[in-house]
């Protein structure tokens, strides 16, 4: 699967310095006593490129934080994220980031203008790379084989292109969308096709593990970084090359490296078992509410188990985010490309568990309401899928307003950091669903908690903002301001239910049973 390969110059690489046998070298290396586990310390002593240009193709949620945590970290390195879209990249350069993360602006602040760059610049920035990261969008199909569950590869397919094209010198091609397995073969397939004489193309799979609201931290204190490669001796190179990168500020032993289809796998493993996490603290908020029991409770007993641990087990209206349902979707259509329908029924539950929930949640509040949201106002409080950030993808609160929207209510809509136009956006789904001017007569956009609530029927948390909690917002105002009676549903259990009572709100909370089923002698 080589291509043209060619004996390095002395020149451009570098051979780490040892130490005793039994310490790790300078380079990518598994812990020794988990060598089983990945490749041999031996297998990575061998000569590499020393990265001095990094592109970035993508300035989205990934490719924006990951490389400007990058180039902070390696001041001697160049790093140029690049995009078609000019309007992305002129925020970039401005003071108001194209994203909300927090520490993202000291972090791009630091190196903007001395190794960090953003530009329109494809071509060039491609061409004048050693390593480049290709970081852009894999949307779950919505036409065609796999529609609905496969992820569509046409971003990744172009900028592979692209960069097979412009390619005067060798490259490192690092995968850093998600993306399906075995999709680094399709990509060395395409660049080994198109590549001019004497260039050589090296494929790494490199999965990125951020959690948006938290990116910046999950970059710069990792729990490992997983690096994908052939197993030759140019992909073991190539996989210590950007190991060198990380290496800056990682411990050795938290890089790992392993066969590209395993660091493939592993990212749509690992957010296939949180969002299994999810949906099994909601599958059982369902029997909390039906039987009596409080679902906090029921979460806090079972994490003090250190087999299960307390991550990832807060009931809520649902997971959203651009992973979790797209990830499980291609481990269902994968696990049933590889005709494992039983394999593809079990993952395809943890989608369905959680639209059921949304669903669930929704049918509550009608019930709650007399049975009927005609002409009343729900205020929704929140619209970005998690608290800490600006991203709507997949939110649950796109589901509700849809819902609320077909059962004829009004709706008022306020979130903190998400754009108003992305609010638009998503609930317009330009393309599809152009009914702007229709929609704008049952939903309008908040500037405030108080001013979404005012004359509302009914508060709906949809995300769990800080500024949304009772110790923040003064709901005896926003009591004072709605109709009677006045219902807040819960959908975060972030609420002290006990003290909106006492103002005098009609509260719901996911996970605790409703009036009807409370028994004060238990509670």
């Amino acid at each position: 699967m080589s291509l043209n390969i060619k004996v390095p110059c002395a020149g451009n690489f570098a051979r780490p310095t040892l130490g005793a046998p039994q310490v790790p070298r300078d380079g990518a290396v598994t812990p020794a006593e988990k060598r089983r586990l990945s490749r041999p310390f031996e297998a990575i002593n061998i000569p590499h490129k020393k990265i001095k240009k990094i592109c970035c193709i993508g300035a989205g949620y990934v490719g924006g934080p990951t490389c400007s945590v990058i180039a902070m970290k390696n001041p001697n390195v160049q790093v140029t994220i690049v995009d078609l879209n000019a309007q992305r990249i002129e925020s970039w350069n401005s003071d108001e980031l194209p994203i909300y993360e927090p520490g993202l602006d000291e972090v791009v602040k630091e190196s903007r203008g001395r190794n960090l760059f953003f530009s329109t610049g494809v071509d060039q920035a491609i061409i004048e790379a050693d390593l480049i990261f290709v970081s852009v969008n894999t949307p779950t199909k919505y036409t065609g084989i796999g529609a609905g569950y496969a992820a569509d590869l046409g971003y990744v397919e172009a900028a592979t292109r692209q960069i097979a094209w412009l390619a005067t010198s060798d490259k490192i091609v690092v995968e850093k969308s998600t993306v399906p397995c075995r999709t680094a073969q399709s990509m060395r397939v395409i660049l080994e096709a198109n590549a001019k004489p004497g260039v050589r193309f090296d494929i790494l799979s490199n999965p990125e593990f951020l959690a948006e609201g938290t990116a910046i931290s999950d970059l710069i204190k990792p729990d490992r970084v997983l690096i994908g490669s052939l197993d030759t001796e140019e992909g073991r190179a190539a996989a210590a090359s950007l190991a060198d990168i990380y290496a800056s500020w990682v411990p050795r032993g938290q890089i790992i490296t392993m066969n590209v289809w395993s660091s493939e796998l592993s990212k749509l493993a690992a957010n296939a078992f949180l969002a299994q996490r999810i949906s099994s603290i909601n599958a059982l908020s369902a029997i909390c509410e039906a039987t009596g029991a409080d679902i906090d409770e029921v979460s806090y007993a079972c994490g003090l188990d250190s087999r299960i641990g307390p991550k990832f087990l807060k009931a809520s209206v649902g997971f959203g985010g651009s992973c979790f349902q797209k990830d499980i979707l291609n481990l269902v259509y994968l696990s049933e490309s590889l005709h494992l329908p039983e394999v593809a029924q079990y993952w395809r539950q943890v989608v369905d568990m959680n639209e059921y929930q949304k669903r669930r949640f929704t049918n509550r509040i009608i019930s709650s309401l007399f049975n009927t949201l005609t002409g009343k106002k729900i205020a929704i409080f929140g619209f970005a899928f998690k608290k800490d950030t600006g991203d709507t993808r997949e939110s649950p609160a796109i589901t509700l307003v849809k819902y609320f929207r077909a059962e004829k209510a009004l709706v008022s809509i306020y979130d903190p950091k998400v754009e108003e136009s992305q609010i638009w956006m998503d609930l317009c789904e330009p393309g599809i669903v152009d009914d702007l001017p229709a929609l704008q007569k049952q939903v309008s956009i908040a500037a405030s908690a108080y001013q979404a609530a005012e004359k509302a029927d009914a508060v709906v948390i949809c995300t769990e903002w800080e500024e949304f909690k009772d110790t923040r917002l003064d709901y005896e105002q926003i009591y004072d301001g709605m109709k009677k009676p006045a219902f807040i549903f819960d959908g975060r259990l972030v609420l002290n239910e006990k003290r909106l009572k006492k103002i005098g709100f009609k509260v719901e909370t996911i996970g605790r049973p409703g009036e009807s089923l409370r028994n004060p002698e238990f509670e």
